[in-house]
């Protein structure tokens, strides 16, 4: 293997057996066409099918640029390119899904952008996105939620180039959840787009079922915003002002009309007040709760079981 490539191309591996081999060959002729010295790291995340075979058969047709990194459990494809950077040991790191959806070839075109003004990350961005419906519209909404809520680009893909010496800034994030897109920009807004091709998928079906993208968005609330906790806070003052708007109303009726009703006001003033003061009370500590779970949560991002 290199031992100083220029370029670390780092795939997720899941569930694509049909794909490895003429995956791998399209990178290699890129590459080599070029004259750029590279290694291709593969982290198969668990698969269900025969991936991590096809892994070891492709290692030892070309073990010099080869690096098969099999994980105990499926983390997640995030999780997995997390565990790839910790092994890549180019000047520039290349991510690109297994799917041959996007074309091996199109790496040229994040190069060339690159060198066009040197920014610290290209995204390759699809001109016509052929991913399922689903897909489409969670990734959507993904992206538009995080420009609206976070300030954030609202276009990008899996397929990037980026600095070596952003990727080790990643590598300080050790939790459970990562969402590789929003801590990229944490750190820089020096990032390029370079529009690339986008192919229909070739073998099986997607993995990102209607399931799996709701519970992204989740965890992407949850870990990357604090949006629930505002909405019970903002809420929870919101209901204040509107009960006691209510009691205003309840108490003139009851001193200025006479309602005939004994104990009403009192009862329903009560119940309207200490409701939207609880709200409001769960909402600060429910603040304080997240920052404390976010500190206090050990749990690791990936768990290698086998390298080859």
């Amino acid at each position: 293997m290199n031992l100083n490539p220029q370029y670390s191309v780092i795939v997720p591996v899941y569930n694509s057996e049909e794909s490895l081999s003429e995956l791998l060959d399209g990178i290699r002729s890129v590459f080599h066409q070029m004259d750029k010295t590279f290694e291709v790291i593969f982290v198969e995340d668990c698969s269900k099918d025969k991936s991590w075979e096809v892994l070891n058969a492709l290692k030892a047709g070309f073990s010099e640029n080869i690096t098969a990194v099999k994980l105990s459990k499926n983390f997640g494809q995030h999780n997995a390119l997390l565990c790839g950077f910790s092994f890549a040991k180019g000047d520039f790191i290349i991510t690109i899904d297994d799917d041959l959806q996007t074309p091996p070839a199109e790496i040229v075109k994040l190069i060339e952008c690159y060198s066009k003004s040197s920014p610290d990350m290209v995204y390759g961005c699809y001109a016509d996105n052929q991913h399922s419906r689903i897909r489409r519209i969670g990734s959507a909404s993904i992206k538009k939620s995080s420009r609206l809520f976070r300030k954030t680009l609202d276009r990008g893909s899996s397929f990037r180039l980026i600095r070596a010496e952003l990727v080790q800034k990643l590598l300080l994030h050790q939790q459970y959840f990562i969402f590789l897109d929003e801590v990229l920009q944490w750190y820089t807004s020096d990032i390029a787009m370079v529009e690339v091709r986008h192919e229909k998928r070739k073998y099986n079906r997607t993995n990102y079922s209607s399931g799996k993208i709701l519970k992204l968005v989740a965890d992407l609330l949850f870990f990357y915003t604090t949006i629930p906790l505002k909405l019970l806070v903002y809420g929870g003052f919101t209901l204040s002002l509107v009960s006691f708007a209510i009691g205003l109303h309840y108490i003139f009726k009851k001193v200025f009309l006479n309602v005939p009703i004994p104990g009403y006001t009192s009862l329903i003033v009560a119940i309207l007040f200490s409701t939207s003061i609880i709200l409001f009370s769960l909402g600060v500590i429910g603040e304080y709760l997240s920052r404390i779970y976010s500190v206090q949560n050990r749990k690791p991002p990936y768990s290698i079981k086998k390298i080859v």
